[in-house]
């Protein structure tokens, strides 16, 4: 197997190659040459298999012989160390809870995975490969968790100021030895540009190896696709119309599901759930992409103005009337989010936190406006909602229990470096380092 760029077509790598450089060198996103189906017998038998031993199954077929099986078994056992179970609400709605792995959010499963590879394909080198990740919240912990420790790796955390929850600051600024928080001023969509332009600089490259953990990277991608599968095992009501509502950022959760769908998975819909910033909703409705400066909302990894993955979903589909075949898009505001909050507690007596209340909003208005009455819809919970303890208190006026790990985040002391959004500020810092 090898993987393109979006950029070009015609520039092919090996999988290691993908997952240690993360971007391509002309600012493209690698991509599989193609989805491989799986076999008739994998579905016949799915009731049977273990999240990780689908995990090996799906991922065997992007890597092939690059990673011997025994070795790719290991990785995703000890990365996948905890289940994503499906909490039903009523015939129709379950909820996916992905926030089962350490740091409460379902980056963990992308994040742990590409630690584990880059790890397994870095074991040999004698030089230190640096990861530049941008996040808006749950991503920086996640990786920072993969990823600590591991010798010949150093990992640098671009996260914008003030525009995180509390807890998710401190997941992110409280890790030492070879994990470093930059706290931006500015938005994520400008420490993403800032992660974009380091790789494509000729002189932090000749000084510095470097490789991303974002879902740019396609080493998260590809252990996020696991789920569907697993979610898809436990749906009780399995009818024609299954639909799956994904609260969408960067939109690589939503990538992840459409490789699952071509890899076989009976998927009928995906609904990319936006915020206020809701650029993919007008992508798919007008079919002009128009990115802008991202505004703060209560959902806060979804706080995304310039989607990078929305590059490998075009490529996927090539045209934008093949992606509204499998693909529909709705937003909602903050407003409706805290209702959506009180609204399921009360009837369903389920905490919800906002990411997933953003699903559900735009999954009501789906079924709604398509006059669906016989289907089974599956809501990703992205993060733990005591993650947005304030936000998810105040709405429904009760006090939060705080995890284990999320009370030795709060217990730290934060740990950052403060730098502007100015791109020669941020590579002085790396050329220095």
């Amino acid at each position: 197997m090898k993987y393109y760029s979006t950029s070009n077509n015609n520039l092919k790598v090996s999988f290691q190659e993908a997952v240690t450089k993360g971007l391509s060198p002309d600012g493209g996103l690698f991509m599989p040459q193609f989805v491989p189906k799986l076999e008739k017998t994998f579905f016949d038998n799915l009731d049977n298999y273990s999240i990780q031993e689908i995990g090996l199954e799906v991922a065997k077929l992007f890597i092939e012989d690059e990673i011997p099986t025994t070795d790719l078994k290991n990785i995703i056992d000890d990365a996948i160390n905890f289940d994503a179970p499906l909490a039903e609400l009523d015939n129709n709605i379950s909820i996916l809870e992905l926030f089962h792995g350490p740091t409460l959010a379902f980056k963990d499963f992308g994040a742990r995975f590409m630690a584990r590879t880059m790890s397994y394909f870095l074991r040999n080198q004698n030089k230190d490969v640096n990861i530049l990740v941008a996040t808006s919240g749950d991503t920086g912990s996640a990786v920072a968790s993969g990823f600590y420790g591991i010798d010949g790796i150093n990992v640098y955390l671009l996260y914008p100021s003030g525009k995180v929850s509390d807890i998710q600051e401190k997941q992110l600024t409280t890790f030492d030895k070879n994990i470093t928080a930059l706290e931006i001023d500015g938005t994520f969509d400008d420490c993403q540009t800032l992660v974009k332009a380091a790789f494509v600089d000729d002189e932090i490259n000749a000084k510095m190896k470097l490789s991303s953990a974002n879902s740019i990277n396609i080493a998260r991608l590809i252990p996020q696709s696991f789920y569907y599968f697993n979610a898809y095992k436990q749906i009780k009501n399995k009818v024609d119309e299954i639909i799956f509502s994904i609260p969408s950022g960067n939109l690589g959760n939503i990538t992840a599901g459409l490789f699952a769908k071509k890899m076989g998975l009976p998927i009928s819909r995906f609904i990319g759930a936006t915020n206020s910033n809701s650029i993919f909703t007008e992508f798919m409705k007008s079919g002009k992409y128009e990115p802008r400066p991202s505004v703060q909302t209560l959902s806060n990894a979804m706080d995304v103005g310039a989607p990078s993955n929305l590059a490998r979903i075009q490529s996927l589909y090539n045209k934008h009337e093949f992606i509204l075949k499998d693909i529909a898009s709705n937003t909602h505001n903050d407003s409706e989010t805290i209702e959506k909050i009180k609204e399921i507690n009360k009837k369903y007596n389920y905490i919800i936190d906002p990411h997933g209340a953003v699903g559900l909003l735009a999954l009501e208005q789906y079924v709604t406006e398509e006059k669906i009455d016989n289907y089974s819809a599956v809501v990703f919970e992205t993060a733990h909602p005591a993650k947005f303890k304030d936000t998810v208190e105040n709405a429904l006026d009760i006090t939060i229990k705080i995890p284990e790990a999320l009370q030795k985040s709060i217990s730290k002391e934060k740990k950052s470096i403060f730098l502007s959004s100015d791109f020669a500020t941020f590579k002085d810092f790396l050329m220095s380092r």
